[in-house]
């Protein structure tokens, strides 16, 4: 089997995205770089967060948005509803709650000159307030910001109107990924963040492919992805959708496990495994119901990643600071493990998934460091990077809106 559908070429089955070189200008450009920040991250829904992270009334979270220029206060309302907003205050725009990071209380006070909001972002208290001229409480409560929940996800849009409802935004690969178990699957959650000095386009397109894998994997993964009948990892299935797109990634059914890893194996499910049961499944994951199949990447537009395994999965938020850095944060998540050997098995799991996204973010800033140069204009694709070029097109259609 040396290609996994059959010897087709994905590009033949979308041949409006065309075969042409991709140019680089879009990585490294400023004025590029402003109309993604004005055109995408202000316009789409975003996703900031899941459920779990606000399980309670008056839990809260702070997060920055450098992407979006604002500061984002997630909060659990009295009524149990999720609901965000600008982290900012209404009389002399001060940024309300200064720390980023989650938190409990019954409302806000803003440390400059102490205005008070509820829960519902509602002003409750002004100091000194007889002394101002007109002022209306009701009218100056903390700006709200669009808010949805998808599968335990929380989505924001920081459009006052946004063009869609969440449901429409993710379509058909939403309808398609919401049978599989997430609430199950989310007792527990490993996370890293970290910046680079890339733009995030480079970054993303990284993860958009698995052509790599045979060449910077071979020290971690040396034969989960590809064997002698697929020696390129070559996958198994490619959909591409109005904005988003998935990827079944093939997992090589005769993998020798080493000692430590046959033990994992017994206790749960690893990030990487090649035996499945297709029946466990949901119809939306591993859509040719191949046993050769090890996960599916889901990209969400324009920078989440929902990457799906049976029994866990783990997903990606990639953010713009500028044309030359981003944040990168990543989270793995498995059941709530109930005996010493689960427990085993997801933190070995975790060390093979954080070995391997060493070795995936090694490669980012080297390639950033040269796009400058002049030396080359354009990226040559491989059949293999249909998503990158379908990302790219959709980027662009988004950059010329007015």
């Amino acid at each position: 089997m040396g290609v996994a559908n059959g010897g087709d070429r994905w590009h033949e089955r979308y041949p409006e995205l065309g075969t042409q070189p991709i140019p680089i200008e879009s990585y490294v450009s400023e004025e590029h770089f402003r109309l993604e920040k004005e055109r995408i991250f202000r316009r789409v829904w975003l996703n900031v967060g899941r459920v779990e992270e606000l399980p309670n009334a008056g839990d809260y979270l702070v997060k920055d948005l450098p992407s979006c220029d604002t500061s984002l206060l997630l909060v659990r309302s009295e009524s149990g509803r999720v609901q965000a907003f600008h982290n900012v205050c209404s009389h002399r725009c001060n940024k309300l709650v200064w720390k980023a990071g989650s938190g409990t209380g019954r409302g806000f006070a803003c440390k400059f000159h102490g205005w008070t909001y509820g829960l519902e972002g509602e002003l409750r208290f002004v100091p000194d307030e007889e002394r101002y001229f007109g002022l209306r409480k009701d009218a100056l409560g903390l700006t709200p910001i669009a808010t949805d929940v998808w599968q335990g996800f929380i989505f924001i849009n920081l459009a006052k109107e946004p063009e869609e409802t969440l449901e429409e935004y993710l379509g058909e690969l939403g309808r398609e990924l919401g049978q599989y178990p997430f609430a199950e699957t989310s007792g527990m959650y490993y996370a890293w963040t970290t910046e680079l000095h890339a733009n995030w386009k480079v970054f993303k397109d990284g993860f958009q492919e698995v052509y790599h894998v045979p060449f910077l994997h071979k020290r971690s993964l040396p034969d989960s992805f590809s064997s002698p009948s697929n020696p390129m990892s070559h996958c198994l299935e490619m959909k591409l959708y109005p904005r988003h797109h998935r990827m079944s990634l093939y997992g090589n059914p005769d993998h020798k496990p080493t000692r430590v890893e046959s033990l994992a194996f017994r206790f749960g499910s690893l990030v990487i495994r090649n035996a499945y049961e297709s029946a466990r499944l949901p119809p939306g994951v591993n859509p040719t119901k191949s046993l050769s199949w090890s996960l599916d990447i889901n990209v969400f537009f324009p920078n989440f990643f929902v990457d799906v395994a049976d029994g866990t999965y783990f997903t990606y938020n990639i953010w713009p600071l500028a044309v030359d850095r981003m944040a990168w944060e990543v989270r793995s998540y498995f059941p709530k493990a109930e005996t010493p050997g689960q427990r085993f098995s997801q933190e070995y799991s975790k060390i093979v998934f954080r070995d391997a996204l060493l070795e995936d973010a090694q490669t980012v800033e080297a390639t950033q460091s040269v796009l400058t140069s002049g030396a080359k204009t354009h990226f040559q694709l491989h059949d293999e990077e249909l998503l990158i070029r379908h990302d790219h097109q959709v980027r662009e259609e988004h950059t010329r809106r007015g």
